[in-house]
Order: structure tokens, then sequence, then C-alpha cells
């Protein structure tokens, strides 16, 4: 397979960086290519390679608390992807990238039950409630407030959609603040959650903070309840998570669905400058959607 021109940079400081410790690559498949490139190197590590040099998020703090509480969670058995258990996770900075390193898990076609879903990041609740690291307050809704200056200066939005986002954002903000915190994944929807030959495994803890567990919830059900219309689904995962121990505060989670439509409006145009037809249809149904919502 050849390799894209501006993929061979980032390939090499992952390769150079597991020969650092003994590790030499004997492939480098890559599995997924976004902000993050993600590269199989051997049967059993894969790399994870910031590859957005100009982004928002810079250095190594994300994937330092992404390591920490990953390895909290798989000491205790929770259902998420390990780090290498031979290869110093790190995370490290390469030839101009920060980068690091996972155990690979075989993952299988069928689609995560929206029931198993729910008792999966239920479990992780109940385990991250034991981890006492540092970790951020709201951080991914605060950054996303931030966020909206740049693309206010860019000009990557109208002036009436940073308002909207701008008001959403902080109204929820201040309404979540009243609500029990604890560790969250940050970033829990159905994409960050990989049905396995292990079973279903959390992955990606890089936007873990602390919050109500309502965040996680809207991040799992915001698009089948909202864009898809599937409120069955919606409810299953919601059913479980209460079934396997777990409490829903109804306006935490409301407050939380309205913070994760904006924050999602608000990363549009960082994760994706060229959008396709359908994108552009999704961005502008949560936008409609945010607009219509009552706070």
């Amino acid at each position: 397979m050849t390799t894209p021109t501006e993929l061979e940079p980032p390939i090499r400081a992952a390769v150079e960086v597991a020969a650092a410790h003994g590790v030499t690559a004997d492939r480098w498949g890559i599995l997924q290519n976004g902000n993050t490139l993600v590269l199989r190197l051997t049967e059993s590590l894969v790399a994870r390679v910031v590859t957005d040099l100009e982004g928002p998020r810079q250095g190594g703090g994300w994937f330092q608390r992404e390591i920490a509480v990953a390895r909290h969670l798989a000491e205790r058995g929770a259902p998420v992807i390990p780090v290498h258990p031979l290869m110093p996770p790190g995370p490290y900075e390469h030839l101009g990238y920060t980068l690091n390193f996972w155990q690979y898990v075989t993952s299988i076609e069928a689609e995560a039950g929206p029931a198993e879903t729910g008792r999966a990041l239920f479990q992780c609740h109940e385990l991250l409630r034991s981890y006492d690291g540092p970790l951020p307050e709201l951080a991914i809704p605060v950054e996303s407030l931030t966020l909206l200056k740049t693309l206010e200066r860019r000009g990557l939005f109208p002036s009436a959609t940073i308002q909207l986002l701008r008001e959403r954002l902080e109204a929820s903000l201040e309404a979540l603040r009243g609500f029990p915190r604890q560790p969250l994944h940050g970033d829990a929807h159905p994409g960050n959650l990989m049905n396995t030959t292990q079973g279903l495994l959390w992955t990606d803890w890089e936007d873990t903070f602390l919050g109500p567990v309502e965040w996680d919830l809207a991040s799992v059900i915001w698009n089948a309840r909202i864009l898809d219309n599937d409120h069955r689904t919606a409810d299953a995962v919601l059913d479980a998570y209460r079934e396997a121990g777990g409490t829903i505060d109804g306006d935490a989670l409301h407050q939380s669905m309205i913070a994760r439509a904006a924050v999602m409006s608000a990363w549009y145009p960082i994760l994706y400058p060229a959008p396709s037809p359908e994108r552009r249809i999704k961005l502008q149904q949560r936008l409609d959607w945010l607009r219509d919502v009552q706070l």
C-alpha cells in the first residue's frame, strides 16, 4: 500500500520512538487518519500521533491524562482498550509530533447494542469514581467557548451562529456547575466504543474531565435522539444505565444535550474543514435544534 506523502513524517516519528525502546515496527497499517493518526506498528502495538500541528490542542497534557485514566480503568477490569504492557505509553514528543502507544485489539463488524452500551458506560463511571488524579472541570464546554473566539476571528461562522453557540454554552455551563461532578469519558459518542473480540471497549480518553455523568450519556444518545429520531435506542441506553445502578437527573441530561450540541457545532470547522453535503445538513440540524430548544 502506498503511503501518502503527508503521512510519512508522523509515521517516521512513531517508528523511531518505538525503535528507541527496542520495538521494531514490522508494518504501519493505518487504522484511522484524522486530526490523530492511528497506526498499527506490530501485531500488538498501536501508535496514536497528533497530526494537526496547527490545531487548538498542543502539547502532551491531553495524552498524559488519557493514559492515566485508561490505566486506572484497565487495572480494575473496566471495558477499555489498555495501554501496551511492554512499551512505555508516553506521551512522547518527536519530530514535532505528540504521540502515545496502546495495545492492539481486534474489532468485529457487529454493532454495539444500546443496552450493552449503557452498561459499559456505567461500569466505567463506577470505577472512575476512585480516580483521584488531576482533571479539569467541564473541559470541553469551557474549551469550546474559547474556540468560538478563534472561529469568529477566522470568519468560519456567521456572527449570529457564534452568538447562538456562545449563549447556549454559557447558559448550560452555569446550570451544569450546579450538579454533582465526577471523572467522565468526556467524548463518549458511539464512535469511541469499539466492539471487539474481547467485548465492548471504550477508547479515546483524551477528553476526560470532571462533570455530571449526564454529559457522557448525552454524548451517547444525542444523534439517536435528535438527528435520527430514534427514541427507542436512546431510551434503551438510559434504561440499561439505570438498571446497572446509575442515577440520571433529567435536568442535568437536558442541559448536557444542549451543551453537547453546541460543542459539536463549534468543533465542526476544525474537525471537518471541507464538510460533505451530509455533514453540512447535520450541522444545520444541530443549529436549528439549538435555536428552538427550551432552556
